[in-house]
């Protein structure tokens, strides 16, 4: 009970803050708080999108109780549900079983291994451009740089990828909440996860003040419109690119009927590279992910 009262309590504040247009930023404590974020929007009724850092998926059983390990399947059985798209970057596989990537497959959410995000790490841009809600569990940093962490692993992201990402979150127009969880200061000696959590917050920051404002609904006249018809017209394109950042978002359709639920997000961000796909006759994927959730 007490559980769940704290959970009740964080969503109203958090629900309070929106109000002021106020952007929450939460330390804890254990990553099944992202529940208790998740309810916020439930309580404006925004439906969302949900970015979880993180080396596994937390994705639990449904007779499981909610704890750290177990919380993502209280987000997708919650109802009503307020979840458009959940994304997981940076999952490491050996920590993950096969059946939870098919689950995720068949949601049709997004799932990011480790070694391609560190791979090109700009492609997280679009990504963290997308999310209205960030949740960041420390275990998807290395141990040697961030020792105050229980389930801390020798692989993951390094310090300065991890501050990148968060950069990245802080500069996304629609990101409205953030959190950073599973920090133990038992098991930091030096306070050099302190240090580092202090780091990631500072560039979080950074970001956001550094916000360009320029999603595509605001004022089209400020972005040029691409259009690219793929596999002989099945499917036509519609791509904008920002004048003033040069970033790029591309037109996902839906239907008349549910214009309240995916107005938000029928316009996604992505890269020049998804540009090229279709231009290469292809379909790319993060518009092919969204189009099956319009459906």
């Amino acid at each position: 009970q007490s559980i769940n009262d704290t959970y009740v309590a964080l969503s109203e504040i958090m629900a309070i803050l929106f109000e002021y247009n106020i952007v929450p930023v939460l330390i804890g404590g254990s990553q099944d708080l992202t529940f208790a974020m998740y309810k916020a929007y439930e309580k404006i009724k925004r439906v969302i999108n949900i970015v979880s850092v993180d080396s596994r998926f937390d994705i639990g059983s449904e007779e499981q109780e909610i704890n750290a390990q177990a919380y993502v399947n209280k987000l997708i059985l919650q109802q009503p549900n307020y979840l458009f798209n959940y994304t997981n970057l940076g999952y490491q596989t050996y920590f993950v079983e096969q059946d939870s990537i098919e689950l995720m497959k068949n949601l049709f959410f997004d799932t990011y291994r480790i070694g391609n995000v560190r791979a090109d790490m700009q492609e997280v841009e679009p990504v963290m451009r997308n999310a209205d809600m960030v949740s960041i569990d420390t275990g998807a940093i290395r141990q040697s740089d961030f020792p105050a962490n229980y389930f801390a692993s020798p692989n993951g992201f390094a310090c300065d990828e991890i501050c990148q990402i968060t950069r990245y979150a802080g500069i996304s127009d629609k990101l409205t909440s953030i959190g950073f969880f599973e920090y133990n200061p038992l098991l930091d000696e030096n306070w050099q996860s302190a240090g580092l959590i202090s780091q990631m917050i500072w560039y979080f920051i950074e970001g956001f003040y550094n916000r360009k404002n320029d999603y595509p609904n605001l004022s089209k006249d400020h972005f040029i419109k691409y259009f690219v018809s793929i596999q002989d017209g099945l499917y036509d394109i519609k791509f904008y690119k920002s004048k003033k950042t040069e970033r790029w978002w591309m037109e996902v359709p839906y239907p008349l009927n549910k214009k309240a639920r995916y107005e938000r997000h029928n316009i996604i961000p992505c890269s020049y590279k998804d540009y090229e796909t279709a231009c290469n006759d292809d379909i790319p994927e993060r518009w092919w992910q969204a189009m099956k959730k319009m459906i």
